[in-house]
């Protein structure tokens, strides 16, 4: 709309120039002609330089946006859609935040003004406030919230800060970016726009600007081996989260491999263990949904709608699974802010694979593809007569709320892009900075989530079975420090250009600093930087850190956090049995995987979620015994107060079973806890059998290990 106004404005001055000249002959005037002709061929393109050119409306963009116009620098925001926010506004309203201590600046202003839209009384139309337990009036923010109360919020940020927005313009794909050896001179929209700046800042999700300035990238899962990492690569493993519950046929003709996969499935075996590929995690829309009559509108049936899309989810709803809205979370005035849960849901996993690299074209039609997934599920679940009626009555009580986006038919503008491109800097955030194992340089802000990738991919395992491959969910066990470092690219690359979105991480880390509020931290520790660099009169790159930390704590930043010492893992390598940890046990139930705890074996262990209410969950310990033997038993788990009294250990040897209640309360003398030696014969007929039957507390499955002592028989 402000190109569109630019333009019409010069055009009219130039016609008005022409109609003159022509009524009025005189031979001066062939020269007002020529100038006229100038100016409207001029108004094809408009050049226009500021301070600080940010591309990219999102979260990070807007927070950038106005600590550079804080800091005293021209500034202007070019978002190449018609909306601003990202994700922020555009439903995801649960934010994934973490330890909230951490987040600071114009991040924390954001969730505080929140709060201060809901003291109002008038803001609250659905529900009264004392019946929405996430609204707290003696809280200093809110961090559950309506997705156009963000956008308004964001809007009211963004004009207090007199910032320039200009929507609508979308950064040339093939010649968009001017470099004068290592600095980004200009950049150029589609329409022929074109700004020119000291310093960019790329703020997209996608990292458009960052590739096109020919700054290094990456595009998928590194294998866990070029990092040091544990969590990286093919996960089967740990891919207990949003699983399968049950065994799915996933051919075309039930128990027929030749009559081909269900759509959504792909052939062909997931690859090696922890072993790098091209494909990223999947991609979804958060809906803003409703049980409100006065304020719900049915789920469309959209063009394009394909009951077979879901034959695979009808299969598993006929094998007993019920619990579609697992992660159905409540947000202000009877509205929520719906996610993936399960095996098979709104994460449309492995269609994405083309997105990041893509144009615009071809991302378009992945989003509407993903569209038409999404909204065909639920008409699915509301409509099919083969969908059980209770769970039909059950969804159809749901719908989109009428009162959210409502300039795209109440459907977010928004995919949840939660991993496209992302850059290769000179250092390169891993899981050793989340777990804090090692010292992360020249922090600038701080995450705490999580490390959290969905599935990537949709497979059929050796039994003929549907499985998912590729979620973790994983702690890292408290807050840990980003580093400036890894929001600017390489210096020989680009010394005016900062990425506080795209940035340079490990697919795994990156799994856990992807939020909403850390992108918000991330894109004002940019701002500070770039404008620093222009009064240093230096390459970002070479900015002083001290005045840069200087700069951050001031504006409230925050850039460490104490967390409890923290005892280091225990390396399956320095036991002396044979060690059968969580990720190799037979689970049923225990998918909760966290590191909170520290003196775990291995990458972490495993839970139940908590005192036993539910269907009884087992991990099996089996052991491949290469010589029959009396084998001392020891168990791992790590202590904690919230731990069951009672966890049910039974041990299966070749004289018969024994059963032993722990307390995983208790401290343990060492490392492993020893619960007696035990005759077991050769090969795989013994177990150690944990359970969380009656238990009143979390019961932890770490490892097992079989040690046969020297002497033993």
């Amino acid at each position: 709309m402000v190109r569109l106004y630019r333009h019409l404005t010069m055009t009219a001055s130039s016609l008005n120039l022409l109609v003159f000249a022509v009524k009025n002959p005189h031979p001066m005037h062939s020269t007002l002609i020529s100038l006229a002709f100038l100016l409207t061929t001029f108004t094809q393109a408009s050049h226009i330089e500021r301070d600080v050119v940010i591309y990219g409306g999102t979260s990070a963009g807007i927070a950038a946006a106005i600590q550079t116009s804080r800091m005293g620098k021209s500034v202007i925001l070019i978002e190449p859609s018609q909306w601003v926010g990202g994700l922020t506004s555009g439903g995801l309203g649960m934010t994934d935040s973490g330890k909230r201590e951490v987040i600071g600046g114009i991040s924390r202003e954001f969730y505080q003004r929140l709060q201060q839209h809901y003291h109002q009384k008038d803001s609250w139309r659905q529900e009264q406030p004392a019946d929405y337990p996430h609204y707290q009036k003696k809280d200093d923010a809110i961090w559950r919230f309506e997705p156009h109360v963000a956008k308004k919020t964001l809007r009211d940020m963004l004009a207090e800060a007199k910032v320039e927005v200009v929507r609508g313009e979308r950064l040339d794909l093939t010649n968009g970016v001017t470099k004068e050896g290592p600095k980004i001179t200009e950049i150029r929209m589609e329409s022929g726009d074109a700004f020119r700046g000291k310093v960019f800042i790329d703020a997209t999700y996608e990292g458009d600007l960052m590739a096109k300035a020919g700054v290094t990238y990456t595009i998928g899962r590194e294998a866990n081996s070029k990092y040091g990492e544990t969590l990286n690569g093919v996960q089967t493993n740990n891919a207990r989260s949003h699983q399968f519950l049950h065994n799915v046929d996933p051919f075309l003709i039930p128990g027929d491999p030749k009559s081909g996969l269900l759509p959504g499935i792909q052939g062909g075996d997931p690859g090696p263990e922890g072993s790098g590929d091209h494909r990223i995690q999947a991609y979804c829309f958060r809906m803003c949904l409703t049980d409100d009559p006065a304020n719900r509108v049915p789920f469309p049936k959209p063009k394009g709608y394909d009951p077979l899309r879901y034959e695979l989810y009808l299969r598993y709803i006929q094998q007993g699974w019920r619990n579609v809205w697992g992660n159905h979370k409540d947000m202000p005035n009877r509205k929520t802010d719906t996610n993936n849960h399960g095996g098979f849901s709104t994460d449309n996993i492995g269609m994405n694979y083309h997105y990041p690299d893509g144009d615009y074209a071809t991302r378009a039609a992945i989003v509407k593809e993903h569209e038409v997934y999404q909204k065909g599920l639920f008409w699915f679940l509301c409509n099919d007569p083969r969908v059980p009626a209770d769970l039909r009555e059950k969804i159809n009580k749901w719908g989109l709320a009428k009162d959210e986006f409502t300039d795209n038919g109440n459907w977010p503008h928004q995919i949840y892009v939660r991993e496209a491109r992302r850059m290769v800097s000179d250092y390169v955030q891993t899981e050793a900075d989340c777990f804090r194992t090692r010292q992360t340089p020249m922090p600038v802000g701080m995450g705490s989530y999580n490390m959290d990738s969905h599935h990537v991919q949709r497979y059929v395992d050796k039994n003929g079975h549907a499985r998912n491959e590729g979620d973790v969910q994983v702690s890292p066990g408290g807050p840990y420090q980003i580093s400036y470092r890894a929001i600017r690219p390489q210096k020989e690359e680009c010394q005016n250009l900062l990425v506080p979105a795209a940035l340079s991480a490990s697919h795994i880390a990156f799994g856990s600093i992807r939020m909403e509020p850390v992108f918000m931290v991330l894109g004002q520790s940019a701002a500070t930087g770039a404008c620093q660099a222009i009064d240093q009169k230096v390459p970002v790159q070479d900015i002083d850190p001290a005045q840069l930390e200087t700069r951050l704590l001031a504006d409230k930043q925050v850039l460490d956090y104490e967390r409890p010492a923290r005892k280091a893992p225990i390396a399956i390598s320095t036991l002396k049995g044979i060690v059968i940890d969580d990720t190799a046990a037979k689970l049923t139930g225990f998918a909760k995987q966290s590191q909170s705890t520290s003196g775990f074996v291995g990458t972490g262990y495993r839970h139940n979620g908590g005192p036993s209410k539910g269907p009884l969950q087992r991990a099996e310990f089996i052991p491949e015994i290469p010589k029959a033997g009396t084998y001392q038993i020891r168990i791992a788990y790590t202590t904690n107060p919230n731990r069951a009294t009672n966890a049910t250990v039974t041990i299966h040897h070749q004289g018969g079973s024994k059963t032993i209640k722990v307390n995983q309360r208790k401290a343990k003398a060492s490392s492993l806890l020893t619960l007696g030696v035990f005759p077991f014969e050769k090969g795989t007929h013994g177990k150690v059998v944990l359970s969380d039957e009656g238990a009143d507390g979390y019961v932890i499955a770490d490892a097992v290990e079989f040690y046969l002592k020297p002497g033993h028989k």
